[in-house]
């Protein structure tokens, strides 16, 4: 009986669905978070009565066939790349990208990662990191008598000094894009890095070649919808309790067979 195997199927694709869920809720606070969307595909089709067989001598042809389908498979779990909303924090050390790209930081490996959460900080050095302490790539030191920092949509970041009145530079921040940016390997602590599917890295100043710009003193909320979730949720439950159904229908089927004498 396929249905067990079909139901099967489905559960499997429901159960899926809600993992990627939670995981959008478990996110809801996560700075720079883009929610996910599992998508779906149904399995191959037995054919039973091919679409167009001769059915009579006479030449006629089978309109529609018998095609019985073998159930889901998940396809693929999509990043929704959205802007979140700006959220103001005050503090010199913290940008929020508006528009498209990522910071580039530099892994203890030596390769590269991309994120959107610009919570930076110094190391005691005066070093720009992320919180994890990944440096800012391209790299940029603030010497410890500096009275503040600015940072300006292009990038640049500027240090005011108290025997001085005019800024000095540090060097300028800097944005990646990708060609197909939902192609990214997502590693954890807000990281993604570079792969096949995402092309290679296209850095520029933030406000060129199509990417955003850079806003001090503000973070990007995750851009999770949490009634949109709580909605998906409740469709997918009813969906595994649906599929459920159809294994206990098959169940009793299999045994009101059985039961035969």
């Amino acid at each position: 009986m396929r249905a067990l195997d079909i139901a099967a199927a489905g559960m499997a694709a429901q159960q899926t669905r809600v993992e990627v869920i939670s995981n959008n809720l478990a996110n809801l606070s996560t700075t720079g978070y883009s929610p996910r969307r599992a998508e779906f595909a149904d399995l191959s089709y037995q054919q039973v009565v091919r679409p167009g067989t001769v059915a009579a001598s006479d030449g006629t042809l089978v309109p529609a066939g018998v095609q019985l389908g073998l159930g889901v498979r998940a396809t693929a779990v999509t990043v929704m790349l959205q802007q979140g909303a700006l959220s103001a924090t005050g503090n010199d050390l913290d940008v929020a990208i508006e528009g498209d790209g990522f910071l580039e930081v530099r892994l203890p490996d030596g390769r590269s990662a991309y994120t959107r959460d610009g919570a930076l900080k110094l190391t005691g050095d005066g070093l720009l990191v992320t919180s994890d302490g990944y440096a800012v790539v391209p790299e940029i030191t603030v010497p410890p008598d500096a009275r503040s920092v600015t940072i300006t949509p292009e990038g640049e970041v500027l240090a005011q000094f108290g025997d001085r009145v005019a800024p000095e530079s540090l060097g300028a921040l800097t944005l990646t894009g990708f060609a197909n940016a939902k192609g990214l390997e997502s590693i954890g602590s807000n990281l993604a890095l570079e792969t096949e599917a995402s092309g290679p890295p296209l850095t520029s100043a933030p406000g060129q070649d199509g990417l955003g710009t850079l806003r001090q003193g503000y973070l990007e909320e995750s851009a999770v919808d949490a009634v949109k979730e709580v909605t998906d949720l409740i469709e997918a439950q009813r969906g595994y309790e649906l599929n459920s159904k159809v294994i206990s229908a098959a169940d009793q089927m299999l045994g009101a067979t059985v039961a035969i004498r």
